[in-house]
């Protein structure tokens, strides 16, 4: 334990008066604590506007980050295949073989672009939360309407890659929906 000393307050006293006329120095790097900047206030209209621009912003938000357009249409007949970084090859050639035993589908048949984004979001969030490591998804294949892209498809396929559980997907076999399904393989937890 150390006590103050006469020597202590000298080394104040004398620091003290060595600044005297010092003048503290301001630049532009200087960022100032957000504690310490004055809040701005808006106008009590100004404000609901704010909040309602922003819940019809959040309305227009779409769940898990998935938009309802897909960045590329794809063929109705064109096969899908997907890996992210780290899984092996003869997983994935498992998987397209059909060799991994799928645990639960979700048919989209049926769905606008909109509800079929909920549905497949909300599948995938059970999955994982049920610990299923594969699963179909059938989108179809667009014949119902001809000359028409394969839209289902096209944005599943966006969509599929934006999810963080999905470590691959590729085209189902031909028993299981061929191009119009596709097998999901899910992370597992640990």
């Amino acid at each position: 334990m150390s006590y103050p000393t006469d020597t202590d307050s000298n080394d104040d006293l004398d620091f003290n008066s060595a600044m005297q006329g010092v003048k503290r120095l301001k630049h532009d790097r200087h960022i100032e604590p957000a504690s310490l900047k004055p809040r701005l206030k808006a106008a009590p209209d100004q404000a609901s506007h704010y909040r309602r621009q922003a819940a019809a912003q959040e309305i227009e938000q779409v769940i898990d980050g998935l938009s309802s357009e897909a960045s590329e249409i794809i063929e109705s007949s064109d096969e899908l295949l997907f890996a992210s970084p780290g899984v092996q090859i003869r997983l994935l050639k498992r998987l397209r073989q059909g060799h991994i035993p799928w645990e639960a589908g979700l048919d989209l048949h049926g769905y606008t672009v909109d509800q079929a984004r909920d549905e497949l979001s909300s599948f995938i969030r059970d999955a994982v939360r049920q610990q299923l490591r594969a699963v179909i998804i059938v989108h179809g294949k667009a014949h119902t309407q001809p000359g028409q892209p394969a839209l289902l498809k096209s944005c599943v396929n966006d969509w599929l890659r934006q999810l963080n559980p999905v470590i691959a997907f590729c085209s189902a076999q031909p028993r299981d929906g061929g191009t119009g399904a596709v097998y999901v393989l899910l992370k597992r937890e640990r």
